[in-house]
């Protein structure tokens, strides 16, 4: 597989992002993924800082990083901040505006930004974005646009000069392959992910996302409970957790234990089940992308990396990928 725009431009060996996925993607799941070869992306929740270690984070020789900022208040000191100790920051959830890449572009980093449609991709480019990333309605959790991945990534590859990444449903190197084919410059991958040793994804959504199958998520707002959102989300989860929450006749779903104390989790509450998670994890936000069904077995991140390059580079190459024993190493 040749390398490409994406690759050349930010630095890394393989066409593909880790998705900033909240704490289902500690630090060490990036610290995976750049090792590997990928850009490892460090999720800051909305509303929240950029982490006073990140430098320690982001220490790893020949790793690639991006920080993700997610919302419509993010402060310019908090992107100077990120843009400090990462070479891509990463916006989402918010129009693109020309201070935020400025703040990003005046400590010497690049600036990316998630798109949900093609003005948005058009608006992302005139503020001066350095890339962007076209997220398809596949895609595991909060939703921005309501194309297919195929139809947005045409548009918006015909119509950006930026490398463009592809965001939803890809779970493996045909996904991988297929979307560098139709143009992409690489993906951003997510679910996946989530079955990995390294993600903080609780154990019970682990088994949930490898339980799943093919057709076994939906887009809903069933999980929109945010206190800092402007209007109610949607996002695309396992539908299990749907029919989960419906069936839940409590109001506390569960408790989410952090650093400064617990926090009650609400009925519909949009944030996924992490290991720091006690409570019905079945009735949590399970997010999950259309992909699912090809993830079915928990592997080290740097091992999905590389499998997923190597099937995709087969691919692309015109050769067939060799057949997986079910321990999902190459017979």
């Amino acid at each position: 597989m040749p390398r490409t725009s994406f690759t050349d431009l930010v630095g890394c060996r393989l066409p593909l992002q880790q998705a900033p996925m909240g704490a289902i993607s500690p630090p060490a799941l990036a610290r995976a993924v750049a090792a590997a070869g990928g850009l490892g992306t460090i999720a800051v929740p909305p509303g929240g800082e950029v982490p006073a270690d990140l430098a320690e984070h982001t220490d790893l020789p020949g790793g690639v990083f991006a920080v993700n900022l997610v919302g419509e208040d993010v402060a310019l000191a908090t992107i100077g901040r990120a843009a400090r100790h990462a070479r891509v920051v990463d916006f989402f959830w918010s129009w693109p505006r020309r201070a935020a890449v400025d703040a990003v572009h005046a400590e010497g980093a690049l600036a990316s930004w998630q798109v949900g449609s093609l003005d948005e991709a058009r608006d992302a480019v005139d503020a001066g974005v350095d890339l962007v990333t076209v997220q398809g309605r596949g895609a595991g959790g909060h939703v921005r646009g309501d194309e297919t991945l195929g139809a947005l990534l045409a548009g918006v590859v015909d119509a950006v000069p930026v490398p463009v990444l592809a965001a939803g449903g890809i779970a493996d190197g045909r996904g991988l392959a297929d979307v560098l084919a139709a143009g992409a410059a690489g993906a951003r991958v997510g679910t996946r992910l989530v079955a990995t040793p390294e993600s903080g994804a609780h154990p019970e959504y682990v088994a949930a996302v490898l339980d799943a199958g093919d057709g076994a998520t939906e887009i809903t707002d069933a999980f929109a409970v945010c206190p800092l959102c402007a209007t109610r989300p949607t996002a695309r989860v396992l539908r299990s957790a749907v029919t989960a929450v419906r069936g839940l006749a409590d109001e506390q779903v569960g408790v989410l234990s952090t650093p400064h104390g617990d926090v009650v989790l609400t009925r519909g509450h949009g944030i996924p089940p992490s290991r720091g998670v006690s409570g019905t994890v079945a009735a949590m936000a399970l997010y999950a992308g259309e992909g699912v069904g090809a993830v079915t077995e928990v592997r080290p991140a740097g091992e999905v990396v590389a499998a997923m390059y190597r099937d995709a580079d087969a691919l692309l190459a015109g050769a067939v990928p060799q057949p997986r024993d079910p321990g999902g190493r190459e017979r």
